[in-house]
């Protein structure tokens, strides 16, 4: 009995650590929303598959977004802010996803702490809905976070 009861509070106790990592929007509605997206980015796999999108390449593309480090796509050429970011460890994940398509520069600004940081997507998100859902959109079509290849 002793052992049920410590694995029921183990199990409470990562709970909210495992919910954290998991989407917290509609895959369905991320799709719709995406379509505003589609117009710069796209999202392809390793194969060059097309998942979503219209193979746009003016922004990066966003597979294997959710754990990729910021700034870091091998094939589009970042700003300055991001880059920095990416290189002291900051990685995609949705709350920063959401707080940086909501407003990229206010984003890089905040997380850099740098007040002259400057980013090159002008397009805005501003609903957490939507942003919300993008993410789980994207996080659908990508491998697991930590699966991505190394050349992501």
């Amino acid at each position: 009995m002793k052992l049920s009861f410590t694995a029921a509070v183990l199990a409470l106790v990562a709970a909210p650590a495992l919910a954290q990592d998991a989407p917290t929007g509609d895959v369905a509605a991320g799709e719709k929303v995406f379509a505003k997206c589609q117009t710069c980015h796209v999202i392809a796999n390793e194969a060059g598959e097309v998942l979503a999108g219209k193979n746009s390449k003016t922004g990066p593309n966003l597979y294997g977004l959710p754990g990729r480090a910021l700034g870091t796509y091998p094939e589009f050429k970042y700003g300055e802010s991001i880059v920095a970011l990416g290189a002291g460890g900051a990685v995609w994940n949705e709350a920063d996803f959401v707080a940086y398509v909501a407003d990229p520069v206010k984003f890089l600004k905040e997380k850099s702490g740098d007040k002259a940081a400057k980013s090159k997507m002008s397009f805005k998100l501003p609903k957490e809905e939507d942003a919300k859902n993008v993410w789980a959109f994207i996080a659908s079509l990508s491998p697991a976070a930590g699966a991505a290849p190394a050349t992501e």
